[in-house]
């Protein structure tokens, strides 16, 4: 089976990816790729800057659509730089312990705000 290869500059046309509603661009090509049941490689070749804006709305939403054990079969990052990788682990984390318990998630940040 083919894998399918998502080029971030390409889908967002720009090489700093900052900005939540590019992330969205990209989660909709990754998730259409998933709901396929095809591999996929997203590539951050060419990519400058990223923010966790970006990577919780491209990469951290597919963990509220698919399983983890799925997303790490299927789903491969090519070309980032390794600063940028720290920050993707912190997102998927992250994202990973939302999607488990999002009320309880959001139950405690809304304490911490509230003090």
């Amino acid at each position: 089976m083919d894998v399918i290869k998502l080029s971030v500059y390409s889908i967002t046309g720009d090489s700093f990816c900052i900005a939540a509603e590019d992330g969205e661009k990209v989660f909709l090509q990754l998730k259409k790729a998933m709901d396929e049941k095809l591999p996929v490689e997203l590539s951050f070749l060419n990519v400058e800057m990223l923010t966790s804006a970006f990577l919780n709305t491209s990469v951290g939403q597919m963990y509220g659509n698919f399983d983890e054990n799925e997303i790490k079969s299927r789903l491969s990052v090519s070309d980032i730089k390794d600063e940028d990788k720290l920050l993707l682990k912190r997102v998927v984390d992250t994202a990973k312990t939302y999607y488990k318990n999002p009320s309880q998630f959001e139950e405690s940040i809304n304490k911490i705000m509230a003090s």
